[in-house]
């Protein structure tokens, strides 16, 4: 149990494995790879153990219970956090993507080698927020800028509250700073783009040579996908870390309360406005029009927030288009009962 305790096991975990009436042996996915699952306690040569995942939906953190004979993933624990993005391939429509499960702070990382993207950072914090992990924001490479602060103040204004952190893999800024989130076990995840310097903040952090690093394209500052599968890492005092490989596209999924955390202050401006039926558009009495009027809202992050208001509604009816097109082929029957993992 000492095994499991310091991968993140703990009382609830137990009572979960409890009350599913699970076999078989305990562990966690570090690396999952076309079928198969790398599982964490490893075997006697200290390298994880590879069992079949076929039929189970399995992402990297889950906690799984391995069959008797130790040849698949026989149960996955329903799990405390995930970080899910619509599938991104073709043919993929109205499916899932769980990028990293059981997470307990997702570190939001951007580059001081290109201008901030606000725009894409307020897209990963309503994934972040309704992930169920913490989210954190972390500005890589601070060694290439004399002056970090005007970059980081272009994040923090959309950042609302969201602790945003300086760092640099090469020369050590900062990054005792976010170590210290994976006190007491915990796990944490890196999202972001390629070429963020997220491969060399993994290494400065687990003390070796972890992941691979290449250098980025001087003209727009993108790098190639230096981690091509995401993988769950010991730290060296305590906790864990997940890296992902740099995503490009970042698609909703169906949000909680995502989108309200991370536009909470238009949110509220639309509290204020004359009509509770406002579109934000020519009424009289628009709080959010007045804003944006006076300047105190930008207008890209309103136009932002209405593109990612209405991706959602269409994933919604496209869902609803799916159900009713199963209907019809199930003849109005139930739909069959799908075996629990």
């Amino acid at each position: 149990m000492e095994e499991l305790a310091a991968l993140g096991w703990d009382a609830d975990w137990e009572a979960e494995w409890q009350a599913l009436g699970a076999s078989g042996t305990r562990a966690r996915v570090a690396r999952i790879d076309r079928g198969w699952s790398a599982l964490l306690p490893g075997g006697d040569d200290g390298q994880p153990r590879r069992v079949r995942n076929l039929g189970a939906d399995v992402a990297v953190g889950d906690w799984v219970g391995a069959s008797a004979d130790g040849e698949r993933v026989e149960h996955v624990l329903p799990r405390r956090s995930a970080f899910v993005r619509r599938a991104s391939f073709a043919g993929a429509r109205a499916v899932t993507d769980t990028l990293a499960a059981n997470i307990d702070v997702v570190l939001l990382t951007h580059s001081f080698g290109a201008p901030p993207n606000q725009r894409r950072l307020e897209r990963e914090l309503v994934l972040a927020f309704d992930s169920g992990a913490d989210p954190v924001i972390v500005l890589t490479k601070s060694d290439l800028v004399d002056d970090a602060e005007p970059l980081r103040r272009e994040v923090v204004e959309v950042a609302l509250g969201v602790p945003v952190f300086v760092v640099s893999g090469r020369t050590g800024e900062g990054v005792d700073q976010v170590r210290a989130f994976a006190a007491g076990g915990r796990t944490l995840a890196f999202l972001g783009a390629s070429g963020v310097g997220k491969s060399t903040l993994v290494n400065a952090l687990v003390g070796h040579r972890a992941q691979a690093t290449t250098a980025v394209r001087t003209g727009d500052q993108r790098g190639r996908h230096t981690t091509v599968a995401a993988q769950l890492l010991p730290l060296p005092d305590e906790g864990w870390l997940i890296d992902t490989p740099g995503l490009r596209a970042l698609s909703l999924w169906l949000s909680g309360e995502g989108i309200e955390r991370a536009f909470a202050d238009v949110f509220e401006l639309m509290e204020h406005c004359r009509f509770r039926d406002c579109k934000h558009d020519r009424e009289p009495g628009c709080a959010v029009r007045a804003a944006i009027e006076d300047g105190s809202l930008d207008p890209d992050r309103f136009a932002n927030l209405e593109r990612l208001v209405a991706e959602e509604a269409a994933l919604e009816e496209e869902q609803r288009v799916n159900l009713r097109v199963a209907d019809r082929r199930r003849g109005g029957r139930p739909p069959p009962e799908v075996e629990e993992f």
